[in-house]
C-alpha cells in the first residue's frame, strides 16, 4: 500500500492496521466476543478443559519457561485468529479491490478529520493547489471565480447563456479520485466538428446538466457525486459577472480575456454589475474554515474577481481562520508587469477594501539556474520578495521551494510542495496560537 508516503512500504495485509482506519478497536472486539464464547462454552462443561489443558502446561512447564510457552500460545492463538478473521473478509469482499477499500477507508477516517480549507482563485492555479491539498483534508470548499469569457467557457457563456464552466471543470477534475482517468475526458478538447470545434467535453457536460437541474450549482454538485469528488467547487456567485478594468491612462476595458491584452498598467478592477451577490454556501463555508487560501494564479483575473463581491472579501477580512496567499512566482505580461511580491499584496488589500484578508504570504524561495529563456522573451521575470516593504503592509513572509524540478529551465508550482508548505505554515501557526494561549492562563 502507498497511501501518503511513497517512500515507505507496508505489506499489503498489514494495511488493515493502518492508525486511523478504526479497525483494530473491531479487532479488539472481535476477539473479545471469542474469549468469552469460549469462556462459557467451558462453563458449560464444568470447566473441565481447562483443568486438563492446565494439567497439560505443568508438565510441559517442568522442561520449559512458563513465559516462553505463554508466549507462544498467545502467538499462535493471534496468527490464528487474524488469519481466520483476514480469509473471512476476502470472502466477503471477493471481486473488490483491496487496496481501493483500504484507500477509502483511510480517506474517510484520516481525510474526513482534517482541517476545513477555503480555497480562493480560479485558472490552473487554484486546479493545482486542489491536486495537493486533497492529499491532505476531504474539507474543501474552493470558490472559482466566474469571470472567464474566453475560449469554449466564452462560447458557451454568450450562446447558451450559462456561467462559465472553464475554471469549474479544471477543480472538478483537481478533486475526482480517478483524477487521470476524469482528466482525459473531462479535458478533452473536440479538434473538429462544426460547432464542437475548441470546445472540451467538459465544458458540454457541464452546460448540459445545467440545462436539464435548472441551474449551475446543482449541475456542479451532481457532477461532483458522479465523479466521487473530495470536497466540492463553487462558483463565487451566479450573477451574470462581467470583469472592467480601468487602466492608469484612463481607457476602460471589458472583458476577462481583453484586459492582459490592453498593455498599460491596471488602476483598479471592477464588476459589471457592480454588486454581484456570493451564494450562501460560499459565506457559510468562509465562516465555517480553519485555513482560507488566496491563490495562486492570474491577480487581476483570477484572484482579485472573488474578492470584487463585497460579502465575501468581507467574509475573509472577519474571520478567525487562518489566511495565507499563495504569490505567483513569475510576473504576468498585462497584469502585473515589474510586479513585487508587496505589490501582490497591496491589489488584493485594496481591492478587498481591507488589510486583513491576509496573514502571511508564501512564495517561492527558488529557481532554476538555467532559467528558461522563453520567460525573458515574453516578458516574464520572477516576483522579488521585496521583504522590507512588505514588513509595512503587516504580512508575514513565509518561504519555500515550490516548483517541480526541471532540467528545462521550466517554473511550474508543484502542488504537492505548495500543499506540503501550507500545511507545515497552518499546523506551526496552530502551536503558536496554542502556546500564547498557555502563557495568557498563567500570567
Amino acid at each position: 500500500m502507498k497511501m501518503f508516503n511513497r517512500n515507505v512500504k507496508i505489506p499489503e495485509d498489514a494495511g488493515w492496521l493502518i492508525p486511523g482506519l478504526q479497525i483494530k478497536r473491531w479487532f479488539f472486539l472481535i476477539f473479545l466476543g471469542a474469549a468469552l464464547m469460549a469462556l462459557g462454552v467451558l462453563v458449560l462443561f464444568d470447566i473441565k478443559p481447562v483443568y486438563n489443558i492446565m494439567q497439560v502446561i505443568q508438565k510441559v512447564a517442568t522442561k520449559f519457561s512458563t513465559e516462553w510457552i505463554a508466549f507462544a500460545i498467545v502467538m499462535f492463538g493471534a496468527a490464528v485468529f487474524f488469519k481466520g478473521w483476514q480469509k473471512t473478509n476476502l470472502s466477503l469482499l471477493e471481486g473488490l479491490d483491496k487496496q481501493t477499500i483500504l484507500e477509502s477507508l483511510y480517506r474517510r477516517r484520516k481525510l474526513n478529520r482534517g482541517p476545513k480549507i477555503v480555497a480562493v482563485g480560479g485558472g490552473t492555479g487554484l486546479s493545482m493547489l486542489l491536486k495537493g491539498i486533497k492529499k491532505i483534508t476531504n474539507n474543501i470548499t474552493a470558490v472559482v471565480t466566474v469571470g472567464d469569457d474566453g475560449g469554449s467557457s466564452g462560447r458557451l457563456r454568450e450562446e447558451m447563456g450559462v456561467l462559465p464552466p472553464g475554471d469549474i471543470r479544471n477543480c472538478i477534475v483537481a478533486l475526482a479520485d480517478d483524477e487521470d482517468l476524469v482528466a482525459k475526458l473531462f479535458q478533452y478538447r473536440f479538434k473538429t466538428g462544426e460547432g464542437l470545434e475548441g470546445h472540451s467535453f467538459g465544458n458540454l457536460f457541464l452546460t448540459a446538466l445545467c440545462a436539464i437541474t435548472g441551474d449551475l450549482v446543482r449541475a456542479v454538485k451532481e457532477s461532483s457525486n458522479v465523479l466521487s469528488i473530495r470536497g466540492r467547487v463553487l462558483p463565487s456567485t451566479l450573477d451574470d459577472m462581467r470583469l472592467v478594468a480601468e487602466m492608469e491612462d484612463g481607457r476602460i476595458i471589458h472583458g476577462e480575456s481583453n484586459i492582459p491584452e490592453a498593455g498599460g498598467k491596471i488602476k483598479r478592477l471592477y464588476t459589471d454589475p457592480a454588486d454581484c451577490k456570493p451564494l450562501d454556501d460560499v459565506i457559510s463555508a468562509i465562516r465555517e474554515a480553519d485555513l482560507v487560501i488566496l491563490g495562486p494564479g492570474s491577480l487581476f483575473t483570477s484572484v482579485i474577481p472573488n474578492l470584487l463581491i463585497k460579502e465575501i472579501s468581507n467574509e475573509i477580512a472577519n474571520s478567525h481562520a487562518r489566511k495565507i496567499y499563495v504569490c505567483n512566482i513569475m510576473t504576468q505580461p498585462g497584469e502585473t508587469d515589474d510586479y513585487s511580491v508587496t505589490d501582490h499584496v497591496n491589489a488584493l488589500m485594496e481591492h478587498a477594501n481591507s488589510k486583513n484578508i491576509i496573514d502571511t504570504v508564501l512564495v517561492n524561495d527558488y529557481l532554476p539556474a538555467n532559467l528558461a529563456q522563453k520567460y525573458e522573451l515574453s516578458g516574464q521575470y520572477p516576483v522579488k520578495p521585496d521583504a522590507e516593504n512588505l514588513k509595512k503592509t503587516g504580512v508575514n513572509l513565509f518561504s519555500q521551494k515550490l516548483i517541480e524540478d526541471s532540467k528545462e529551465g521550466l517554473v511550474r508550482h508543484s502542488s504537492n510542495r505548495v500543499a506540503r508548505a501550507i500545511y507545515y505554515w497552518y499546523r506551526k501557526e496552530g502551536k503558536k496560537a496554542k502556546k500564547h494561549e498557555r502563557n495568557i492562563v498563567k500570567l
